[in-house]
């Protein structure tokens, strides 16, 4: 139909010339992703178990970022921009990927990214009101009163009580986009498989 045309056209571009060493090294990169993507999901988000992974420093940067970013409209968006931003990022990667370089696996690995810096964050969802996590500054929530995003944003809404449902559903949502993100880079993969040449190009 024209509409699966369409969503084939747009989510699963193949790059042209891609050869089977080409293919071999995406292949490693993938199981690679799923072995990694596997180990996050298998994490529980109260434990900040996540907030140990190389990725978390790479995260931590575009959070600090993103508070700087969207600092100019608002107290609440500077609270939120920093969670916002190190998820957004690696969307806005993926949309790159898509719509300017027609790479359907580049931007499949920026789904799974998207979707680790959302589990990322859900711990700090999940601390605001034990407010026991480390914070970049030195000490922690409880030690920096007012210097906690997730109480800041939540406190005010009367919505505190809810910071581990809200973190379990941020954890739940990115552990998702995680997965459809290996999905998708294995049906690129295998749409290059179908396109290699035969040569092993």
């Amino acid at each position: 139909s024209t509409v699966r045309a369409g969503l084939t056209r747009w989510l699963l571009p193949t790059r042209a010339g891609v050869g089977k060493l080409e293919l071999a090294g995406l292949a490693v990169l993938w199981a690679v992703l799923l072995v990694w993507g596997m180990d996050f999901i298998a994490m529980d988000f109260r434990s900040n178990e996540i907030g140990q992974s190389f990725l978390h420093n790479i995260n931590l940067v575009f959070h600090e970022a993103g508070h700087v970013l969207f600092r100019p409209f608002g107290r609440t968006m500077m609270f939120l921009g920093g969670s916002l931003f190190q998820v957004l990022l690696p969307l806005l990667l993926m949309l790159a990927f898509l719509v300017k370089n027609r790479d359907g696996f580049a931007a499949s690995v920026c789904l799974w990214w998207a979707g680790q810096s959302l589990m990322d964050v859900a711990p700090y969802i999940a601390d605001a009101r034990a407010l026991r996590l480390p914070l970049l500054g030195g000490g922690t929530g409880a030690d920096s009163p007012g210097m906690h995003d997730w109480a800041n944003l939540l406190r005010p809404r009367g919505w505190l009580q809810y910071d581990l449902q809200i973190a379990s559903a941020a954890d739940l949502i990115g552990s998702t986009m995680l997965v459809l993100a290996l999905l998708w880079g294995a049906l690129m993969l295998w749409r290059y498989y179908r396109l290699a040449p035969a040569d092993g190009g």
